[in-house]
């Protein structure tokens, strides 16, 4: 049997994180949802998703093939339902599918929105439907990842110079840290192999840092953080996740954040994440052209794949940027820039594709096993085509 995660309304609800990815692709917690899954399961995956994402993510159909939702986190009682499923039969939670079982021959021709066979889920799955989700499930889910991934192992040793504080704390082999400071009293700490926390780094869990990724000396990290793997991040870090290959090296704030891949934030940035009233934070809203309330007090910065700002470039509270822009100048740059922006709160031009793919083969080209190949292109293309009516500059 092979997974596949399907994509519903929640990859336009998620927008401007999913653009670039199919919902199951994003990182929460430890891994991405995908993973979980093919963890839990031990059962290779794939996708069904949007077809100028699906070069990149290629759905591949078995002999017998169990289609999950991409926007629901595992979890044992979810396990369980989905494990007594027969074929033809869908796990509903509120009239959503969750879950289903199809032969070979009718997952060709699949579809989310039809109607199978009809068992009700009676749990509360850990499901994402906004971009805030990511960082308000992640401590939930870097708790459930960590127990996953480490159960029944025995971590590294990190050097003496090091002070760890708790039990809950994990190092891969290969990973590496000089005099810093962990604590595990509120969430696990997990360090990948090939991972380094360098001197005078404060971190209060629960953190995850992935491979090839450094923390640079000094920095503050408070939980529920995540860091993907082929990062770099210093400064002041607050209830954040950075997926891949982004920078936030030096000094500044992120707090209540959401970092795609492929981004960067200039030094001495920073962003709010609580208004001066206290009053509750709006986020853009791809769908409805508008501002939606979040019923969040604490929401910072949604910044999407290969976005990257300037120096002191200061974030209002709930600000989403969207793919490929790139922001600069001084003051506070608009709460929403769309996406293939390319300027500040002096104003915008559009960021044009061959100067925005100029800078990505030269970013790639840092990453020797990464290429910025003509699907990289493709799905880029038609996310300028896509986004077309936000940039009304």
């Amino acid at each position: 049997m092979a997974i596949i995660l399907f994509d519903d309304n929640a990859h336009q609800t998620l927008l401007p994180l999913t653009f670039t990815r199919p919902v199951a692709d994003l990182r929460v917690g430890i891994l991405t949802i995908a993973e979980k899954w093919g963890k839990c399961l031990d059962l290779d995956f794939s996708y069904h998703t949007q077809a100028y994402l699906s070069v990149k993510f290629p759905i591949q159909i078995e002999e017998r093939n169990l289609f999950i939702n991409g926007a629901v986190c595992p979890d044992t009682s979810l396990l369980e339902a989905i494990t007594k499923l027969h074929d033809g039969e869908g796990l509903y939670y509120n009239n959503r599918l969750l879950a289903l079982k199809l032969s070979a021959n009718d997952a060709k021709t699949f579809d989310p929105g039809a109607d199978y066979g009809k068992i009700t889920y009676d749990g509360t799955p850990v499901m994402l439907a906004y971009p805030e989700d990511v960082f308000r499930q992640n401590d939930t889910e870097l708790r459930k990842d960590f127990k996953l991934i480490t159960s029944g192992r025995t971590s590294a040793s990190l050097n003496n110079t090091n002070v760890i504080i708790g039990d809950d704390f994990f190092a891969e082999e290969g990973a590496a840290a000089d005099c810093s400071t962990f604590s595990t009293l509120n969430g696990p700490i997990y360090l990948a192999a090939k991972s380094e926390v360098w001197e005078g780094t404060h971190i209060r869990g629960g953190f995850a840092l992935h491979s090839h990724s450094q923390v640079k000396m000094g920095t503050k990290i408070y939980g529920a953080t995540t860091v993907g793997p082929y990062c770099r991040v210093g400064g002041e870090i607050n209830n954040a996740v950075i997926w891949g290959y982004s920078n936030k090296g030096h000094e500044g704030y992120l707090g209540n954040a959401v970092v795609g891949e492929w981004c960067n934030i200039g030094a001495d940035s920073n962003n709010s994440n609580l208004k001066n009233n206290y009053a509750e934070v709006k986020l853009w809203d791809y769908n409805t052209g508008r501002f939606r309330k979040t019923g969040l007090q604490f929401c910072g910065l949604i910044m999407a794949d290969h976005t990257k700002c300037a120096i002191n470039t200061m974030f209002n509270t709930g600000t989403v940027a969207g793919v490929g822009a790139n922001i600069f100048g001084a003051g506070f740059p608009r709460n929403f820039i769309p996406d293939f922006s390319w300027g500040g709160p002096q104003g915008y031009e559009i960021y044009t594709l061959k100067k925005m793919f100029e800078t990505t083969e030269k970013v790639f080209a840092r990453r020797d096993h990464r290429k910025f190949n003509q699907a990289e292109q493709d799905i880029l293309k038609a996310i300028f085509e896509q986004t077309e009516p936000f940039r009304n500059f």
